[in-house]
């Protein structure tokens, strides 16, 4: 494998996670969700990842109206960014301790088709598909994709010519991920996201990229990214092993311990490292192009 020289960057404005006590200014509103995706494409990145929140709770939402509020004003913006939304929520099962068989609070599963009615709706360039189930913290909170789930999403977004984002937190996704791909469900060139450093998945360490990496199909697209400490590193490890980055709010809350960052500041930072290993980073219509979109 050899060094990627011309870098996509992809920027995850804020995620669904419990951060918003953490951080002064993690991006809740649909205005400042938009705000925030508009300064990192500005700052270098190409593609910008939106999850949406409730304003009243900053709690991760599913709501399409959301959805379509952030989408709206990053298109009318006049930013040359494409825009990847997730569909992820709706697979959030929480296990009861002293009852298994009945799912405690805060459970929320739904169907692969009600999981992507806002991508039906919108049309993105992108959207994620997550390619398995993972234990996602310390408890009981495990999130559920099925084979049944992915083949239904990934059928439906060839049809609508949406890209699929492919996200693997462990080999096991990977696995999967490269059956759907050999299944002729995947348009090609395939896309990858390399998910490293989350609870329960793989860690966010040069081997373990590597070993991921290594398992990858020829002739796809890929992007690699780490979580926390780990991700202006693992934008690094993802460039030297051929492959793109993604940072931003959702991923990792700082830009040096102790000093909060914003999405704009991450990016900045990633575009400095890949110019310090000699590259650059890609706009939106040379990601396009080799993502063999549109």
């Amino acid at each position: 494998m050899a060094m990627n020289s011309n870098v996509v960057v992809t920027c995850a404005v804020t995620g669904a996670g419990d951060t918003v006590d953490k951080h002064p200014a993690i991006p809740v509103t649909p205005e400042q969700i938009a705000a925030s995706a508009i300064e990192a494409a500005d700052a270098g990145a190409a593609i910008v990842h939106l999850h949406v929140r409730d304003p009243q709770t900053g709690k991760g939402s599913r709501d399409i109206a959301l959805f379509k509020d952030v989408v709206e004003r990053v298109r009318n913006s006049g930013r040359n960014v494409l825009i990847n939304l997730t569909a992820g929520m709706g697979g959030d099962l929480i296990i009861d301790d002293d009852n298994p068989q009945v799912p405690a609070e805060g459970t929320d599963l739904i169907t692969a088709e009600q999981r992507m009615a806002h991508v039906e709706l919108l049309r993105p360039d992108i959207a994620t598909l997550d390619c398995g189930t993972i234990n996602f913290d310390n408890a009981n909170y495990v999130y559920v994709q099925t084979p049944n789930m992915l083949r239904t999403m990934a059928t439906r977004y060839a049809e609508i010519g949406v890209k699929p984002e492919m996200e693997v937190f462990d080999l096991g996704h990977l696995r999967f991920a490269n059956q759907m791909v050999a299944e002729g469900l995947i348009k090609g060139p395939a896309m990858y996201q390399i998910c490293l450093g989350i609870p329960w998945g793989a860690g966010a360490d040069p081997a373990t990229m590597n070993a991921m990496v290594n398992q990858l199909p020829s002739g796809v697209i890929w992007s690699g990214f780490g979580i926390s400490r780990a991700q202006m590193p693992m934008v690094a490890q993802a460039m030297l092993l051929g492959g793109n980055a993604r940072v931003g709010l959702e991923d990792n809350l700082y830009l040096e311990k102790g000093v909060p960052a914003s999405n704009a500041q991450l990016v900045e930072k990633a575009v400095r490292i890949i110019g310090d290993l000699g590259g650059r980073v890609c706009d939106a219509d040379e990601a396009r192009e080799k993502l063999g979109i549109s």
